[in-house]
């Protein structure tokens, strides 16, 4: 059986990672994968995670499964992060929500869910979106197409188009949203968008999936979430998948949720009934870790002040970064080409360079972005800005 199997390529991006270990200059940069790092190039683990995970483990007495549900007070609390504490969804008992396998497995089984549904076959997602999205969906056997976004040479949000191509789309479409941060380009909607698009999918039956994975490291918590709990509060369903890799920095404990919005609690109910069952023959039971160490910084007020402070100083200073990088590249290129880096949001950008500029950036200046031009702006040190910019210059003058 295994002979009669085709090789299949490397990732493009865990190629860059691979690309960059394998270079032995003492200058590389490593701008590719989505990890935030603090100043001294590290992925740090943050303060509370750190003393809510010795908390665990001094009175950790079994390592008996959670459920498949996963970790209840966990649960309760992605669903006040992501919706505030007195949204009307909640307040009238129509959020379920299950640990998952991290985001991705979180998106997994909403895609799953929609197949299993008959109701949704197509799912209509941004262009440019995150490389895994269209994999997920395809590999659960659902068609995705694409709406316009983003115009990567110009660096600007399309909204007017997107908005326009997803008012033609037919009632019951799924559309995939990225609630804010959007990997890869860092655009987002801005409120007024928000509002638009609220009142389009109303008008027109469409099914939002929100894809929270980066709250916090934008604009603020609440302020990062505001598109999500203004659909959940206009339409009847919302799909959404939360993730806890990036802000609470538990990359490797695969720490997610699906939350489901439904027209009424009964349908909630069902629709925990079915992710349970999706779940069990996919992985059985979640992983407990990392979602009892959320838990046990949301039962915690002092945990929880200091996770949110942490949170601010990540976006702080990833938002510095952009304003210096902007800055850098003004003054390298005597122009604004690439100012929208400091009016965008989250970890990324993308610089709207050709192949074979992104391949000058890393044989020539030993400076690795993703193959469509995507960079870590959290992946940088303030002391690499300066050559990191004069690097992108250099390849963007001729």
């Amino acid at each position: 059986m295994l002979q009669t199997l085709k090789p299949v390529p490397p990732d493009a991006l865990l190629a860059v990672t691979e690309a960059f270990r394998a270079d032995p200059s003492r200058d590389k940069v490593d701008l590719g994968v989505g990890v935030y790092r603090d100043a001294t190039g590290i992925t740090p683990v943050p303060r509370a995670v750190r003393a809510a995970e010795q908390k665990l483990l001094a009175r950790q007495t079994s390592k008996a499964y959670v459920g498949q549900g996963g970790n209840r007070p966990f649960a309760t609390f992605m669903e006040k992060l992501a919706l505030g504490s007195n949204h009307p969804a909640l307040r009238d008992g129509r959020v379920t929500t299950l640990q998952s396998v991290g985001g991705t497995g979180a998106l997994r089984l909403v895609a799953e869910l929609m197949r299993l549904s008959g109701y949704a076959r197509e799912v209509r997602v941004s262009n440019p979106t995150w490389a895994n999205h269209i994999p997920v969906l395809q590999g659960a056997g659902l068609a995705t197409a694409a709406y316009p976004y983003y115009d990567i040479a110009g660096g600007q949000l399309l909204a007017d188009r997107m908005l326009e191509a997803l008012d033609a789309c037919e009632p019951g479409t799924v559309v995939l949203l990225h609630g804010s941060c959007h990997n890869p380009t860092g655009a987002d909607p801005h409120p007024g968008h928000w509002t638009e698009l609220a009142e389009l999918m109303d008008r027109r039956g469409l099914i939002p999936f929100v894809d929270l994975a980066y709250q916090g490291l934008g604009r603020g918590l609440d302020a990062d979430a505001a598109g999500l709990r203004l659909l959940c509060e206009r339409l009847p369903e919302v799909l959404v998948a939360l993730s806890c890799s990036k802000n609470f920095g538990l990359y490797r404990e695969r720490v997610g949720a699906v939350m489901c919005v439904a027209e009424h609690a009964a349908a909630a109910t069902t629709a925990m009934s079915q992710l349970q069952a999706l779940a069990r023959r996919n992985y059985s039971m979640p992983p407990d870790h990392g979602a009892a160490i959320v838990a046990e910084i949301a039962s915690d007020q002092a945990l929880l002040g200091d996770w949110q402070q942490e949170l601010d100083d990540m976006r702080d200073r990833v938002n510095g970064l952009r304003r210096s990088l902007s800055t850098a590249l003004r003054g390298e290129l005597g122009g604004g080409r690439f100012d929208f880096i400091e009016q965008q949001a989250g970890m990324f950008s993308m610089l709207g360079l050709p192949p074979a500029a992104v391949e000058r950036l890393r044989s020539e200046h030993h400076v690795y972005t993703a193959p469509d031009s995507r960079l870590n702006i959290a992946g940088l040190s303030g002391k690499e800005i300066a050559a990191v910019a004069a690097a992108i210059a250099a390849v963007s003058r001729d």
